[in-house]
């Protein structure tokens, strides 16, 4: 199976770019992340290359995914023959936002102790 080339266009701290994240550990996927908080321009970017301003966008050998989630990425990779689906546990949930109190958390720095909720 040929390496896929992937970017993916992520938020520093949120529950949908986190399941994005998870995909690619769980399939030990190389990626570039492209930050779209602390740089404007990969959101300026992305919302050229997908047509709107949601996230996370993941871009898969030229195919813009747009407003995504970990569970649709890892569908989308399937069913196009860039995965053999695995049964494995992702490390974090794929197809959920954080709790409020969660975004706080990572905002200040305390990632390290936080459980997310799917």
């Amino acid at each position: 199976m040929q390496t896929p080339r992937i970017t993916a266009y992520l938020k520093t701290y949120c529950g949908w770019s986190e399941g994005v994240r998870a995909i690619f550990r769980k399939y030990d996927l190389a990626f570039e992340e492209k930050d779209i908080i602390k740089n404007p321009a990969f959101r300026w970017e992305m919302e050229q290359k997908s047509g709107q301003p949601l996230s996370p966008c993941v871009e898969i050998n030229g195919t813009m995914l747009a407003d995504i989630s970990g569970d649709e990425v890892e569908a989308w990779m399937t069913q196009n023959g860039l995965l053999v689906k695995s049964d494995a546990a992702a490390d974090a949930p794929t197809g959920s936002s954080c709790t409020d109190a969660q975004h706080a958390a990572m905002a200040a720095g305390q990632v390290g102790n936080l459980k997310f909720v799917g």
